[in-house]
């Protein structure tokens, strides 16, 4: 199977323009995955008077939403609108709807769809909302949809960017890309975050799906090494050189995969990188950063309590990148550090000690 991008055809994409022809104000969404990020995404679709069906498995986490008008657990301190209505039953969060979000973790994507799939509309608008990529297939998460729905490829959107959750609840200006290889669900995902007077979450479209998915998932796993490196105390040079050649790493694998250099100089790549290398509200940096400190990685992620999607990134990327002939230096050593017991100094060491190099080389 090829697992490059998927090129729809003529026909699909005169299907996707009828579809969203109408897409305007009041638009029925049901989100799949009531975590940080799905609650946000809920949030601001709410503010922008559309009706958000908010689904999570774990009934008693929908019990409390219902009884808090808030998600204590994951993104404190954010009222829920009162166009938010949790439920745990997939068919009532999907009865209507024209819009599905996907942001349960990448793990649960392939389960979650497969189970959507039985009940959302054929004309549903796709959105995938969730950065990374499966264990065992490698397999970005709108190719995971495309699989388990099947021709639903001129209806599915990327959405990726400097999204911290906590920030867009909070309605900090904040920019996204939606892309789609059919620009009308690309066009429909943007005007579905159109709010006035005063919007707060600016979409832009694109088209270059592998890219924006790729940067959404390679820096999680960039942002683990950040936070490592502040953990260890070695301040800004040390975390803006990793950054920096980890976007380098970006490119190079991105390219192999079919994807366009100048998306990761984007809001997906170098602007999402920038957000979650040097935050303390990105779940990857401070794994990192406590990593950094000399914990472990079963009480790191313990304490964190939710999934830190960089960490099981990291090993599908090297296994990707392995496939494709392509190096990855900085994501094997994270590798090394996360799943072969490395000690953090000698991973550094090692690096440092690399042979000369011409910056340009990709």
């Amino acid at each position: 199977m090829n697992r490059l991008a998927s090129i729809p055809s003529e026909q699909d994409l005169e299907i996707g323009n009828n579809l969203f022809s109408d897409f305007g104000p009041e638009v029925p969404v049901a989100i799949a995955g009531a975590g940080s990020w799905g609650t946000a995404l809920a949030s601001v679709l709410a503010s922008n008077g559309h009706t958000v069906r908010l689904w999570a498995r774990d009934a008693d986490l929908i019990s409390r939403l219902c009884s808090d008008a808030e998600n204590r657990q994951y993104l404190p301190g954010i009222p829920l609108p009162a166009s938010i209505l949790p439920t745990s039953s997939l068919p009532q969060a999907l009865d209507g709807a024209r819009v599905v979000v996907f942001a349960v973790p990448c793990g649960a994507v392939r389960e979650t769809a497969r189970l959507a799939a039985e009940f959302a509309a054929p004309h549903t608008l796709i959105i995938s909302a969730a950065k990374g990529l499966e264990e065992h297939t490698a397999l970005r998460m709108s190719q995971v949809l495309e699989e388990v729905m099947p021709g639903c490829t001129p209806r599915v959107a990327a959405l990726s960017g400097p999204n911290l959750a906590v920030e867009m609840a909070r309605r900090a200006p904040t920019a996204s890309v939606a892309a789609s290889t059919n620009p009308a669900a690309a066009r429909a995902v943007q005007q579905l975050f159109v709010s006035d007077p005063s919007p707060a979450f600016r979409v832009y479209t694109g088209s270059d799906v592998v890219g924006v998915e790729l940067g959404g998932a390679i820096k999680n796993s960039i942002a683990i090494g950040a936070g490592i490196l502040e953990g260890m105390g070695y301040g800004d040079n040390s975390r803006a050189a990793f950054m920096t050649r980890g976007l380098a790493e970006a490119i190079r694998l991105g390219a192999a995969q079919g994807a366009q250099v100048s998306t990761f100089l984007g809001l997906s790549g170098v602007g999402d990188l920038i957000a979650t290398g040097g935050s303390r509200l990105s779940r990857n940096y401070r794994v990192g950063f406590a990593l950094g400190q000399g914990r472990t990685l079963p009480e790191v992620l313990e304490e964190l309590g939710q999934v830190a999607e960089g960490v099981p990134t990291t090993r599908v990327l090297c296994d990707l990148a392995a496939r494709c002939g392509v190096e990855i230096p900085l994501c094997a050593a994270l590798h090394a550090i996360l799943f072969e017991h490395k000690s953090i100094p000698e991973v550094i060491q090692q690096l440092m000690q690399r042979p000369p190099r011409d910056e340009h080389d990709f």
